[in-house]
């Protein structure tokens, strides 16, 4: 990834929730730019156009502030959990040529062997890239992969000129065999059992030890008539 959105930013001087509260209704939103030893500078990013660049990660922004451009990197991206908005947004100055430590989706490609279960222990990978260079993903092709397949780290294969700041022994992916319905139903059992929680009988198993209370009844009515 090497283009940049162009904002235009307006620096503010009000800060706070009511701020904040204020910049959002106007449908814009507030954020704070720092790095390189400068001040932190508090800006207001226009909303729909900040949205529409902040929906990919690791989102390299050039922002226009009273007519100068900075190089800035989306670092922490505050999103309200309800509603479609973004409430706050931290932006680190970069150069170009920099390098820069970011986390990087890892993006799995194919179908594991049949009967497997693919389980991907790390979402994302910490790289080092340059700031005008950074990768959308990591892709890493499982096809075929067979059961006791791990995936490590230093196993995935880089962007060019990426380097790998994760642990390289870090587990990534791990692919395990299948597990039936009859054994997924007794490994609960078994942790129950070790809980100490007693589990309600289905109304098929009330059925089932109804109907075999009732034979034994009859048995052993017939068995006392017969002695006497």
């Amino acid at each position: 990834m090497s283009d940049t959105t162009k904002l235009v930013a307006e620096q503010r001087t009000q800060f706070g929730k009511g701020a904040a509260r204020k910049i959002r209704r106007d449908h814009k939103i507030p954020a704070v730019m720092y790095g390189h030893g400068t001040e932190p500078v508090h800006i207001t990013l226009p909303g729909h156009e900040s949205m529409l660049a902040l929906k990919q990660t690791n989102a390299l922004l050039t922002l226009v502030i009273d007519g100068k451009e900075h190089l800035a990197l989306a670092k922490d991206v505050q999103r309200d959990p309800i509603k479609p908005v973004i409430e706050h947004v931290d932006l680190v100055v970069v150069r170009r040529g920099e390098k820069v430590t970011v986390e990087v989706p890892v993006h799995l490609e194919g179908e594991a062997a049949p009967e497997t279960v693919v389980t991907t222990v790390m979402a994302t990978v910490e790289l080092e890239v340059e700031a005008t260079n950074i990768p959308e993903s990591v892709v890493h092709s499982i096809e075929g992969a067979e059961v006791g397949t791990q995936v490590l780290a230093s196993e995935l294969t880089l962007p060019a000129g990426a380097t790998l700041v994760t642990d390289p022994e870090a587990l990534v992916v791990n692919i395990t065999q299948q597990i039936t319905a009859e054994e997924l139903e007794a490994e609960l059992e078994e942790a129950e059992a070790e809980a100490g929680i007693e589990r309600e009988e289905s109304d098929e198993e009330a059925a089932e030890s109804e109907a075999a209370e009732g034979e034994s009844t009859e048995g052993d009515e017939e068995k006392a008539s017969d002695e006497a």
